[in-house]
């Protein structure tokens, strides 16, 4: 066996702590020495992994949770690429780009998908292990040699790929380029396609912005077309899909692959039903976030996915979670009676500026979660603020008033916070609600999501995701009635995102509450929802809200407007997008059914 030791350096404190995990480790008990403090490491420890037992009695003692040890088998060292330092993250593995052909790449935030895109970019040196020395790509050429993938490399290597990243955090992009968008993106157009491709992304309404001024969702947009005007072999996309409503997410998948054809395309996703949607064939990652991560051998889109969401990788004959991910096959029907109505709202108005949100009567029972779908900019976050009582109607009124209200708002900022520290909320959250100290909150929200591990963190100090799952489990803490509940899938890994879905049920059904949840990842809504409420209208101009009505029915009026049908898979009952004009595609659109509940014989693939 192969013992990984790994210690978060970001948490651990030796300056604060009584260093339990050098006084009780018993290699060091013994006289030899298993974990010392190093000057490498700034005074923090080491744990020499030759030496250690693996009795993780320092795991346990460790009061900031800093310390994993783990025991792998001994031939997957012989696939080790990367290794990040001293007690740091393992790589296993890379997946295998083709020409020609959409590589997806599906696994948890933290297990080595972008380090892989880093490599696979030619902007890391993967070191194979071997800390002490430089890394060279004769010796990454030597190791790969023989394998699918060093054709790839040696290209890469020889400059015969030229290769384009769209990076993951495009936010960054406000502080290097600057000017308009038309002026960007007129001095990088090297295909001479600059109109189709605006067309497909629908950039017009933001072409004489600022870049400094840009939203969210224009510069995800924006960094996509730029990517996609130049002349590059290798594109690579590393989630392009935040951000953007499903619309967008829709065209922008579209665009990848009409206007990367001919060359390797990389694309690491969160979102299930468009991953499924833009990917030829995917490579599942695996492991344990922060630690170590796998990559599996490829496989078909849909058998790769359920893989992934059943939990076994056949060809590794490797289970990779302990509890599988299966979808109601059929959909939820769900009837409210009149005895079970938590609250009611009749039609209501809203005018923002130059905006008009109408939305229509309706109510929601106890115990049950309502889905809420609709484009960017249509009302949405205006009707939960409506509910939270943030914004006064201009017409009708909302029955809250008296109700006890979490609101887990769009943009998450530490100044939403009263305390200074994760651990200070828990325990003040934990004095105020049973239910945030219960073991089931414990293990399937705060573990599960990897909060425990922040409890010493300073809230200012927390980043994007982490402060959302932060955020996230704060609003579930909360004893309330009504729980406001808008994109909670942002920036959170596919897992992650699933953790949330249950949370949210079992504590709507422990409360007997309420709940709304605003979310463009529609394998979220269709996990979670047992009605849903459609957006429609002009996107800045006008919103207009349904009245909450069934999964089935709302989605498929839903789609019909985007003109794009779902299916079911067979095996875990996901909800997977028709390829445009295929047999499915066709078939659906005329009988009318964009949602279609029914087993039909699968021939996507």
């Amino acid at each position: 066996m192969v013992r990984i030791a790994v210690i978060d350096y970001d948490v651990c404190r030796p300056s604060k702590c009584n260093l339990e995990c050098v006084r009780f480790c018993p290699i060091n008990k013994s006289g030899s020495k298993a974990v010392e403090l190093s000057e490498v490491k700034n005074g923090k420890p080491i744990i020499y992994e030759a030496v250690c037992v693996g009795c993780s009695i320092c795991v346990r003692k460790c009061p900031y949770k800093a310390i994993t040890i783990t025991n792998l088998p001994d031939e997957l060292e012989k696939r080790l690429v990367h290794r990040y330092g001293i007690n740091a993250f393992k790589l296993y593995g890379l997946p295998t780009p083709i020409n020609n052909r959409v590589l997806g790449i599906v696994g948890k935030n933290g297990i080595g998908k972008t380090t892989a895109v880093k490599i696979l970019s030619g902007e890391l040196i993967p070191n194979l292990g071997i800390l002490d020395t430089k890394p060279s790509w004769d010796e990454v050429l030597k190791f790969f040699r023989g394998s699918e993938i060093y054709q790839y490399l040696s290209k890469l290597v020889n400059k015969d790929l030229r290769v384009v990243h769209k990076i993951q955090h495009v936010d960054i992009i406000r502080k290097y380029v600057k000017g308009t968008v038309k002026d960007v993106i007129s001095r990088v157009d090297e295909k001479g396609i600059t109109n189709e491709v605006r067309k497909f992304i629908n950039l017009d309404s933001c072409w004489d912005s600022n870049i400094s001024e840009l939203s969210g969702g224009e510069l995800q947009k924006f960094a996509i077309t730029v990517a996609l005007l130049r002349a590059a072999d290798v594109y690579i996309f590393d989630e392009p899909s935040s951000y953007l409503d499903v619309c967008e997410r829709l065209r922008v998948s579209q665009a990848i692959r009409e206007f990367t054809r001919g060359s390797y395309v990389i694309v690491v996703e969160h979102d299930l039903t468009i991953l499924d949607y833009i990917s030829d064939y995917v490579s599942v990652v695996y492991g344990e976030p922060g630690v170590f991560g796998i990559f599996s051998k490829v496989y078909s889109v849909g058998s790769g996915i359920n893989n992934f969401l059943i939990g076994y990788l056949p060809a590794e004959n490797m289970k990779i979670r302990t509890e599988s991910v299966v979808f109601s096959k059929f959909g939820r029907s769900y009837e409210v009676r009149a005895e079970d109505i938590s609250m009611s709202w009749p039609n209501l108005m809203k005018s923002l500026g130059n905006f008009k949100l109408s939305v229509d009567a309706g109510s929601i029972a106890r115990g049950e979660v309502l889905g809420i779908v609709g484009p960017n900019a249509i009302g949405k976050t205006t009707f939960i603020r409506l509910l939270a009582g943030e914004l006064e109607p201009d017409e009708g009124y909302v029955p809250t008033t008296a109700l006890r209200i979490s609101h887990k708002p769009q943009y998450v900022k530490t100044e939403l916070f009263k305390w200074e520290t994760v651990e200070e909320a828990f325990k003040d959250l934990c004095n105020s609600s049973q239910l945030a100290c219960s073991d089931w909150f414990q293990n399937d929200v705060i573990k599960r999501l990897g909060i425990h591990k922040l409890l010493v963190r300073r809230i200012n100090e927390l980043s994007g995701g982490e402060l959302q799952k932060f955020a996230i489990a704060v609003s579930l803490a909360t004893d309330a009635d009504i729980y406001l509940l808008d994109e909670p899938s942002a920036f959170i890994d596919v897992d992650e995102r699933l953790t949330v879905c249950k949370a949210i049920r079992k504590v709507i059904e422990v409360r007997k509450a309420v709940a709304f949840v605003v979310d463009h990842d529609l394998t979220v809504i269709d996990n979670i929802s047992d009605r849903i409420i459609v957006f429609k209208g002009i996107p800045g101009v006008m919103g207009r809200a349904s009245s909450p009505t069934s999964l089935k029915h709302g989605m498929n009026d839903f789609l019909k407007e985007l003109g794009v049908t779902f299916r079911r898979d067979r095996k875990t009952g996901r909800p997977r997008i028709n390829k445009p004009g295929s047999y499915l595609d066709r078939y659906q659109k005329s009988i009318g059914e964009y949602f279609y509940e029914a087993y039909l014989e699968e021939v996507e693939e």
